[in-house]
């Protein structure tokens, strides 16, 4: 009988977007079912890291998982992915776990947070969150991207992956129009866009005084200086939410898509749409992930991170409801 047919183009793309490590002459079967645009039918199988369990615990919340893998980045890493993490509230703070597979166990780094709400001389806010890291492949660094306060988003940087030294401030409320008030929760990708003479993207959740949040973008030559489109890209009221947030790009068939979640009174699920590689599209799919009842979701699935192992796709995400949840992991 003849073997599936892999799609090494596909997951070699996706893997420049995520920073997880693609194993040919693992997996080789596509999904038996596909969610919207062909992607994978994600299905959760467990929870990850659950606030209870870490030693640091300052607020029994944790948000925003970003898995990466460093196994062939670094030279000495802890495991071959890490996690990055962290609690929301005040103090907040950036952590890390680290692990050998997707599907876990993932060790809680010892001396978290790697990154605080006070690092002199450059800030001292009342909590630091949102740890999104990307792998910059000309430095040969890990660059991570944090909001402290919501209105401020910030960029360090580390050829460790644990050691970050801080860089500047990268997004701003003042950056976006008048009236914006939270300006958060950034994800940075490689990403060509030639007519903005653009390498890296960027996309981020934007709240102002009508209190909706849309999701909106920016690009870069360098992943450091930012033009940001002024316009949303995605507006709540097109999805039918009150607020959609935790944005990620994913990559199919030469076309670019945004994951990102509604808020719970909306649904709490996982929602879809193809912007294209120019960002010029608006073809919303519908739900890429649907948030269960039950335990571990209880309605709320939000904040993706994807990545995929041995050919397999997996997302980690939060589950549960906002600042009560844990992080949880799905296969596709």
């Amino acid at each position: 009988m003849p073997q599936p047919r892999f799609d090494r183009r596909l997951f070699l793309r996706a893997t420049a977007a995520t920073g997880a490590a693609v194993t040919v002459g693992g997996l080789s079967a596509p999904p038996a079912s596909a969610a919207p645009g062909g992607f994978p039918d994600y299905t959760y199988v467990r929870t990850l890291l659950t606030p209870s369990q870490l030693k640091y615990n300052p607020t029994g919340e944790i948000i925003f998982p970003c898995v990466r893998g460093v196994y062939d980045k670094l030279s000495a890493p802890l495991g071959r992915y890490y996690l990055y993490y962290g609690p929301h509230d005040a103090p907040g703070g950036i952590c890390l776990a680290y692990g050998n597979s997707l599907e876990g166990p993932f060790t809680e780094y010892p001396n978290n947070p790697i990154v605080a709400n006070n690092w002199q001389p450059h800030y001292s806010v009342s909590h630091v969150a949102s740890p999104h890291v990307m792998w910059h492949a000309s430095a040969k660094e890990l660059w991570l991207y944090f909001h402290g306060e919501n209105t401020t988003t910030r960029l360090a940087r580390s050829k460790d992956g644990i050691n970050f030294t801080y860089d500047k401030v990268v997004l701003s409320t003042s950056m976006l129009p008048s009236g914006t008030t939270e300006t958060s929760y950034a994800r940075v990708f490689p990403h060509e866009l030639p007519s903005h003479g653009a390498h890296y993207v960027m996309v981020f959740m934007l709240n102002n005084t009508t209190n909706h949040r849309d999701i909106h973008w920016g690009w870069s030559a360098d992943g450091r200086t930012w033009t940001y489109d002024q316009q949303p890209l995605i507006r709540h009221s097109d999805v039918g939410a009150v607020n959609v947030g935790g944005p990620h790009l994913l990559y199919r068939d030469n076309s670019t898509y945004v994951v990102y979640n509604k808020d719970k009174e909306s649904g709490g699920d996982l929602m879809i749409t193809e912007v294209g590689n120019d960002f010029s599209k608006r073809n919303h799919l519908g739900v890429l992930y649907n948030s269960r009842s039950s335990a571990p979701e209880n309605g709320r699935a939000a904040a993706p991170s994807f990545g995929t192992d041995g050919g397999v796709p997996y997302m980690i995400y939060e589950a549960g409801e906002r600042l009560s949840g844990s992080i949880a992991m799905a296969r596709g």
